[in-house]
Parts: structure tokens; C-alpha cells; sequence
């Protein structure tokens, strides 16, 4: 900690035109990578989410990062291409590289400085997001911790990434093996992944990368591994693990699912529920989707038309619409008409709303 609070102040002196002077974007959601866990000098993919943010799906976002060090140097007005991340649909953006590589230090260099510190941006930086940070998490103990299996995370769920280290040194018969393969299933075998030697799709999706020193790892995201239907619900994982052509196998191994936490649903309203023509008029919609970043309206009352827009994120979108000046020529007015849809063209609400008369 001692070690980040100087480095971030120093990256504000530093660049303060750059940040203060900029359009806020919001802030970064969850970040996890896929693999869950990995080497600094192994590829990996960095995913963010952009729900609570005011890009638009599909817009063009790229990455500013200055720790561990900074790659796209001097380029913030105008971001070079290697630096643009890939929209993954849902408001989630990735990007893949190589740590090593694209910031051209040393694995060491890398563990020892202050992380992977940044902010995400359009091209010509008019905006950008909060200050974020990419956590690694450091599996180096399971080389010493004498232990045959270990998950990363240690409970987890059908729609993330899971890693799933061996270390074949404590069961016999893989001391010599030139390959390990990940014979495995979803609930008890529910839904099967085998490995099947004389079936090369089948060697291929389940053969292990290995670390060295008989050290495994197996990366898979259960829903696209085994091909899990829409709404199955993952209660386990079993597996053994496969030497060779079957010449040695582990012990039959599970690892328990953590609990799917489904999002709340959406939930929209009108307020005040008592209206009149001299009143304003609350729009609300919280626990959006991602994606829906504004909510437009179009209010028809006796020919007049009142058009607008309000913005936000996921958590919610909410504006008043002005009855007192939009409405104060119209007579003998008794209800108005309401059409709400979001920025994906879809109706959100299509309602008559009674007016309270007024003198």
C-alpha cells in the first residue's frame, strides 16, 4: 500500500490536464481476467465492465495504462490501435496481451512494481473512467503447499472463469508422462467432457498446460466447456486427471459450485402517482441491462408533443420532465400519453396517465 498512494499521486502530478480536464465517463464494474490465475509471460485477457459507464455498446474504448509501465506513452489525445479493446457485447470490453510483452519488463520487474493501475478512454481522451486497478493473484504457494489440487477461485460458477492446478509429483505413474489430460463433467457427470486418446478434438480441449516440474493447470469457463444449456444450474465439477494414452490417473477429484446470484429485475415507475399539468414528471428505471444507458420519452397530450432523453448505467436512469412549461397552452387537458423506450429501441412503458384537474 505504502508503495501505490505515492504512485498514483505522482501519476496525477503528472498528467493533470490529461485527467481534470477531461469528460467523466464513470466507473469501471468488476474487472477478472481469463485465466483466472497465469504467469506474467503467459497470455491473458483482461475484461471490464462498462455498464456503470456512459459509453455507448459497441464504441470504441481503449486502454491507458501507466503501471507497470506505460505503453501507449504520449499518445492519450490520440491512442495508438494496440491499445483498443474488444467489445465483448453486454457492456463488457476485453483486452489480450501478454504482460511481458506489452510492457516489456521482466516478470520480476513486473512483480515488483505497484500493479496494473489505469483508466479506460475514447481514442481522443475527451473522456474517460476512474482510476482502476487489475488484481493478480500471485499461485506461486501451490508449488511448495504439497497439495494435489487447488481451484482458483475455490467455489466457482457456471459463467466465470475457473483455474485448476495439479501437481502431478504426488501421484504415481506421472512422473514420466509427456502429457496430462483433463477427464471431466458437470454434476456428477451430468454433462461430460471426456478425454478420448483416439479422438484428436477430444486430446486437444483437454490436455492440460504445463507449468514444469509436473506442475499442471487447466483454464475453462463451465458454461462454454461443457456446453451447458441456457439456465443450468452448476452444482459441481468432477474430474480425474489422465497420464498419457491412460497409463496412470489421479484419484476422482470434485470441486463444489458457489451459489448464481441472478441480477434483481428491472424496476420502473412514474412519480408523482398523482399528476397534474403543473407538476413534474419523474421518469425512473433502476437495475437496468446492461447496455441501456438512456431512457427516451415521448409525451403526447391533446396535439402537443414533449420529446427528450435522460442518461445513466445500470443502477439507474432517472429524469423529470417539465409539465409546467410544456403543457401551460394546452387546454381542457384531462390525461397525457406516455412512451418510454430505451436506447436499444425497445418499450419500456406505453401509458395513459390521468390528470388531476386544476384551476
Amino acid at each position: 500500500m505504502k508503495k501505490i498512494i505515492p504512485f498514483i499521486l505522482f501519476a496525477l502530478l503528472l498528467f493533470p490536464n490529461a485527467i481534470f480536464a477531461q469528460q467523466d465517463a464513470g466507473t469501471i464494474g468488476s474487472t477478472w481476467s481469463f485465466p483466472v490465475v497465469y504467469n506474467y509471460d503467459e497470455e491473458v485477457t483482461w475484461y471490464f465492465d462498462l455498464s456503470a459507464t456512459n459509453f455507448a455498446p459497441e464504441e470504441n474504448v481503449y486502454l491507458w495504462i501507466w503501471s507497470p509501465s506505460e505503453p501507449d506513452a504520449g499518445h492519450f489525445d490520440n491512442s495508438s490501435e494496440f491499445a483498443k479493446l474488444t467489445y465483448e457485447g453486454n457492456m463488457i470490453w476485453s483486452k489480450k496481451l501478454t504482460p511481458t510483452a506489452y510492457f516489456s519488463m521482466t516478470p520480476e520487474a513486473i512483480a515488483s512494481s505497484a500493479g496494473f493501475w489505469l483508466r479506460l478512454k475514447d481514442k481522443t481522451g475527451t473522456k474517460q473512467t476512474g482510476v482502476a486497478q487489475i488484481a493478480y493473484t500471485d499461485f506461486s504457494s501451490f508449488y511448495s503447499a504439497n497439495q494435489m489440487i487447488k481451484s482458483y477461485p475455490t467455489t466457482p460458477t457456471i459463467d466465470k472463469g475457473v483455474s485448476i492446478l495439479f501437481n502431478s509429483n504426488l501421484v504415481a505413474g506421472f512422473q514420466n508422462a509427456s502429457e496430462v489430460h483433463f477427464h471431466s463433467g458437470l454434476n456428477n457427470w451430468d454433462l461430460k467432457v471426456e478425454y478420448q486418446a483416439w479422438v484428436p478434438e477430444s486430446v486437444q480441449k483437454t490436455k492440460m498446460k504445463n507449468l514444469g516440474n509436473g506442475f499442471y493447470k487447466m483454464d475453462l469457463v463451465p458454461e462454454d466447456y461443457y456446453g451447458a444449456p441456457d439456465g443450468y444450474v452448476m452444482e459441481n465439477i468432477v474430474f480425474l486427471m489422465v497420464a498419457d494414452n491412460w497409463a496412470a490417473t489421479s484419484p476422482d477429484q470434485m470441486i463444489v459450485a458457489g451459489e448464481y446470484v441472478a441480477p434483481p429485475p428491472p424496476d420502473f415507475r412514474f412519480f408523482p402517482l398523482q399528476l397534474s399539468k403543473r407538476d413534474f414528471l419523474a421518469i425512473i428505471r433502476k437495475n437496468n441491462e446492461p447496455g441501456v444507458t438512456k431512457l427516451l420519452y415521448t409525451i403526447t397530450a391533446n396535439g402537443t408533443v414533449l420529446n427528450g432523453e435522460f442518461t445513466g448505467g445500470v443502477s439507474e436512469i432517472k429524469g423529470f420532465v417539465n409539465l409546467v412549461t410544456g403543457l401551460k397552452d394546452v387546454q381542457n387537458l384531462t390525461e397525457i400519453h406516455v412512451l418510454v423506450k430505451d436506447n436499444n429501441n425497445r418499450v419500456i412503458s406505453d401509458t395513459t396517465i390521468p390528470l388531476k384537474t386544476v384551476d
